[in-house]
């Protein structure tokens, strides 16, 4: 060969080269709705890096947070078509396509860790039937802390919150403003902060997290701590991208979110205090709320209980039957 020849071929075998490494990495979209401080953002990016690790950088996770590349109500979609090979959801948002997604949004249920995990092992199985139907599945979960109300005002008893303007994020929320005589405004996690700040929100039930991104603590005071549920967000995976892996690096996938479920409930559990803390230190009074509100609080929860079995009969009242099995206390 003479040397131009030899020229050539090295050309095109270093091209082959390039060619053939960016057919061996893979990369995927994650988003969702949250703000990159968030601790559940925070363990989307741990999960991605040790992807990246344990595939020798084959399989890249680009997290994409703040509803910066899709809605919060279009994420599930968005991995369903493939527009994301995953993404993170709260499954209580999705209550209205199927009751499934609400069982762990029902208040006074599930108020503590232990009793959500309980409530976890009785909802998922269910669901992940639910979801490959439409090729997904459940690939990790991770709770937020037990959901307390904000308000701008002092509440003694739910009589003190009439006709005050409420954060509506989901149906179960939404229903809640119905039986609580409040004014529900639809607003999600990324807008929390403007509506708060433009008076456009006064009240709202969330977690000690959401109060922190939210900055909730510049437009209101006080925060109840109710722990009336533990919402769950789930990783949502398209199967056809799963199945699409080779064996190693679903493998390899598979055990970082199994990693990411433990690292994020016990990350979830260990802040609750500090969060509330947080809070407190920024000027907000948080405490329990008065025996007159708790009770009117369970009261709201009763009917929603009888409302949501009533509309994921029969396979609702069964899951209901089963949850209790494992936690006989339940309410």
């Amino acid at each position: 060969m003479n040397r131009s020849t030899l020229a050539r071929l090295a050309a095109a075998l270093a091209c082959l080269g390039i060619a053939g490494f960016a057919h061996a990495q893979t990369k995927w979209d994650l988003p969702s709705a949250y703000a990159p401080a968030n601790f559940h953002t925070e363990n989307l990016e741990f999960f991605a890096k040790e992807v990246d690790a344990a595939t020798g950088g084959k399989l890249k996770i680009n997290v994409h947070s703040n509803a910066s590349l899709f809605k919060a109500t279009e994420i599930k979609r968005a991995v369903q078509g493939g527009q994301a090979q995953l993404g993170e959801i709260l499954l209580v948002n999705y209550e209205n396509e199927n009751p499934l997604f609400g069982m762990d949004g029902i208040p006074f249920l599930a108020t503590s860790y232990a009793n959500a995990k309980s409530l976890q092992d009785v909802q998922l199985p269910a669901l992940d039937k639910y979801l490959a139907g439409q090729g997904m599945k459940i690939l990790y979960t991770v709770p937020w802390q037990p959901q307390g109300i904000y308000s701008k005002k002092p509440v003694n008893a739910l009589a003190d919150m009439k006709g005050m303007k409420w954060r509506a994020y989901s149906p179960a929320t939404s229903k809640m403003a119905e039986l609580m005589n409040l004014q529900p405004v639809t607003i999600q996690a990324a807008e929390l902060s403007q509506a708060l700040a433009t008076g456009v929100v006064e009240t709202y039930i969330s977690s000690s997290a959401t109060g922190i991104d939210s900055k909730t603590y510049e437009s209101l005071k006080y925060f109840y701590e109710n722990q009336a549920w533990i919402p769950k967000n789930a990783v949502l995976i398209n199967m056809k991208a799963f199945n699409a892996l080779d064996k190693a690096t679903q493998d390899a996938v598979t055990k970082a979110a199994a990693n990411a479920q433990a690292r994020g409930w016990k990350i979830s559990e260990e802040k609750e205090a500090a969060f509330k803390q947080v809070l407190r230190d920024k000027g907000m009074n948080v405490q329990p709320p008065s025996a007159t509100f708790a009770a009117d609080m369970s009261k709201i929860g009763a009917i929603m209980l009888s409302d949501w079995e009533k509309k994921s009969a029969p396979q609702g009242a069964e899951l209901i039957a089963q949850y209790r099995k494992l936690v006989p206390a339940a309410k």
